[in-house]
């Protein structure tokens, strides 16, 4: 009988929204997760940790409220930081990185980019 071997593996994701208000910050950010979830064939359990980041022109909400009040990650540990302010980079910019449990490879899982942030990881679309 062998043994599964579990580590931890961080998926990305990043998407922009067009106004630095509430509901575009929940909605784009709600979207993201649930697209890297189904992606990766994800279940709650297996989260360790959320990590979002925005850029310095979205304070309207924290992303981390979605997960919570959409997705329903009430235990999963989330925090929220400002990204680096690189001139002439991606604006309205919400980035994640999704701490996961698991026995998969760096390369089956699945990174998700939507909206003006495909331009970040072409290589990964």
């Amino acid at each position: 009988m062998g043994l599964t071997r579990f580590c931890v593996r961080g998926i990305r994701g990043a998407t922009t929204v067009k106004e630095n208000k509430a509901e575009d910050i929940l909605k784009a950010t709600a979207k993201l997760l649930q697209a890297m979830v189904e992606e990766n064939n994800l279940k709650t359990e297996d989260i360790a940790s959320v990590i979002f980041t925005v850029t310095p022109d979205l304070n309207a909400e924290f992303p981390a409220t979605a997960a919570r009040e959409f997705l329903g990650w009430k235990y999963v540990p989330l925090i929220c930081g400002q990204e680096i302010n690189v001139p002439d980079r991606a604006k309205k910019c919400i980035r994640v990185l999704i701490h996961v449990n698991t026995d998969r490879a760096q390369d089956e899982l699945k990174h998700i980019y939507q909206n003006e942030a495909v331009q970040l990881r072409e290589d990964l679309i």
